[in-house]
């Protein structure tokens, strides 16, 4: 059930991204302007994350997950019924604070109730990536019987998110033992700070890809909306494969092992989305969705085992202020395109993951988190 409130609550993430076209197409947004829009939902989402990331370390705030659920429905639901570009920023960013507020919360429960283990956390990552990957498909049919103006019907989705946290939480509550706290060890900071440099060279890699894929792959390959949404989809879906992947492959080769080899898969699949023409390009979206995926539910895990003592400031962070750092990157992205070409703007994504591994360079597999007995969640 944690799962399935995670998938809800992350269809938003992926709902602002599998909107830019149809604001291009519906409001003639440029592609600065549209970069605005992902950034307004991603900007005080990474500034708010973090410190929900320390509420959550002083204190169990349990009921923020079906709160912050209804939050980022409501502020998606209403971006596109307001022709003011000003408020469909507002309405955005009210979603972007909602995801901000489930995180850290959400990733501490979830990370106790798992017992601390890698493929446990995967699954639980991947309800979010089923999430993002149903975001391009609900939208697209929305779009296409109501435009804009049907988008009041996109807070469904947190409707029954919110009941599913709901149920989850009620049995932890009632049914589960007592799940301990984590608190030993010592924080190593220096190496969260490394790790989370690499995950923001992921995060502006993959804001930049969801922003504008759609947008490329129709250039690629002259299809209309249904091809851009068709690589949107791909994008995300491969998510639900990669993330499950990166839990069992770290239980084999170790996390820091598969995040290196992740980031230079990334780069291979990045090249060839921006330069193979033609349907091919779908087999790269697909590899870049591995490479990004795999390693995601192993940096929430590593964070919070390099600051034992902070599990969630250090999934805010590694959840939270990463991505809103990779949606500062994405006006640049925007802003080079409408002076070039969106093929040429999308290029130095692909460099960006070396860049990631050179502050991996040297990080050793911390110790896992070892909790001690404690209150119930």
């Amino acid at each position: 059930m944690l799962s399935a409130g995670h998938a809800c609550v992350d269809v938003y993430q992926g709902s602002v991204a599998a909107l830019v076209p149809y604001f291009v197409a519906e409001r003639a947004y440029g592609y600065a302007a549209v970069s605005g829009v992902v950034l307004a939902a991603s900007l005080l989402s990474s500034v708010a994350q973090p410190l929900f990331g320390a509420l959550a370390d002083r204190r169990s705030v349990r009921w923020l997950l079906p709160a912050s659920t209804l939050v980022s429905g409501v502020g998606v639901a209403l971006s596109g019924l307001w022709q003011s570009y000003a408020l469909t920023l507002a309405a955005v960013a009210v979603s972007g604070i909602g995801v901000a507020a489930y995180h850290p919360e959400s990733a501490r429960v979830a990370r106790a109730a798992s017992g601390g283990g890698h493929s446990a956390m995967g699954w639980f990552a991947l309800g979010g990536n089923l999430g993002f990957a149903a975001a391009p498909l609900l939208v697209a049919a929305v779009m296409a019987g109501a435009g804009l103006g049907g988008t009041p019907w996109l807070a469904l989705p947190a409707l029954l998110g919110a009941c599913a946290s709901a149920v989850a939480l009620r049995t932890i509550a009632h049914d589960a033992p007592p799940i301990a706290r984590p608190r030993t060890g010592r924080d190593d900071w220096p190496s969260f700070r490394r790790l989370t440099a690499a995950v923001i060279c992921r995060s502006i890699v993959f804001v930049g890809l969801s922003t504008f894929v759609a947008l490329h792959v129709r250039q690629r390959t002259g299809g209309g909306d249904l091809a851009g949404t068709a690589a949107l989809a791909v994008l995300y879906l491969g998510g639900a494969i990669g993330t499950v992947a990166g839990g069992r492959l770290a239980d084999r080769y170790g996390r820091i092992a598969v995040v290196r080899w992740s980031a230079l898969l990334t780069v291979l699949a990045v090249t060839g989305v921006v330069v193979v023409p033609g349907p091919t390009v779908y087999a790269f979206v697909a590899l870049a969705s591995a490479g990004l995926y795999v390693p995601f539910s192993l940096h929430v895990t590593l964070g919070q085992d390099y600051l034992p003592s902070r599990v969630g400031t250090a999934g805010g962070v590694t959840l939270g202020l990463t991505a809103g750092i990779g949606g500062l990157a994405t006006p640049l992205i925007g802003a080079l395109a409408d002076a070039t070409t969106l093929q040429v703007a999308l290029a130095p994504l692909a460099v960006l993951p070396v860049v990631g591994v050179l502050f991996l360079r040297g990080l050793r597999e911390p110790e896992p988190i070892r909790p001690v007995p404690a209150q119930r969640l």
